[in-house]
């Protein structure tokens, strides 16, 4: 209950502070590339249920039918302006409005599409009980995420073989340790690493 009342009041209170930045954001999108200011995607949540999730649109229109996994600072489906929303995360903004109504929280999983998610074992479906996050111990880790596939053979191999197993072990750490003040460390932690990476 707790948690959901941090994420509700934060999530609105973001929105409302941040309106002249997403304001500025829309308008350059639109400048920089036809199509629309958002990019909404399948993902799956909580109970393995599907929900769209919100995020400024960083690739060209139809870019992702190429291909799911963006590939570091040379990814040539990537906006200008694209490339500076994805390095400071400022793309997932708007999942300050899944949060709000309920289908992600601040700090959580990931959620991942449904092709990456069949891959789970039956153990690895234990990540589906809590809701998604827009950050977690996982995100922090795995932040250059991009620049890690780029310099991968076969980034899809890489991801399924390597990158996700460790994301979801370190899923389940956040879900045996969940607590507000966990969640606010790992927010702070994050927080710093944008600044910093």
């Amino acid at each position: 209950m707790l948690k959901r009342i941090f994420d509700v009041f934060f999530s609105f209170l973001g929105l409302i502070l941040l309106l002249p930045l997403h304001i500025v954001i829309c308008i350059l999108i639109k400048l920089d590339s036809h199509g629309p200011v958002l990019y909404v995607q399948d993902r799956v949540g909580q109970f393995n249920s599907d929900f769209k999730i919100y995020k400024y649109r960083t690739m060209f229109i139809d870019s992702d039918k190429l291909g799911l996994l963006t590939l570091g600072e040379n990814e040539t489906r990537v906006t200008k302006i694209g490339f500076f929303l994805r390095k400071y995360k400022i793309d997932e903004f708007p999942q300050l409005i899944n949060v709000l109504i309920g289908n992600m929280s601040f700090v959580g999983p990931r959620p991942e599409i449904r092709k990456y998610v069949n891959y789970y074992s039956n153990d690895d479906m234990e990540i589906l009980k809590i809701k998604p996050g827009i950050t977690g111990f996982a995100s922090i880790k795995y932040i250059n995420e991009p620049e890690i596939l780029k310099k991968s053979e076969d980034p899809e191999k890489e991801y399924i073989e390597e990158i996700m197993p460790d994301k979801i072990k370190l899923n389940k750490i956040y879900i045996k340790k969940n607590s507000i003040l966990i969640d606010l460390y790992i927010i702070i932690r994050t927080l710093l690493k944008l600044v910093t990476h």
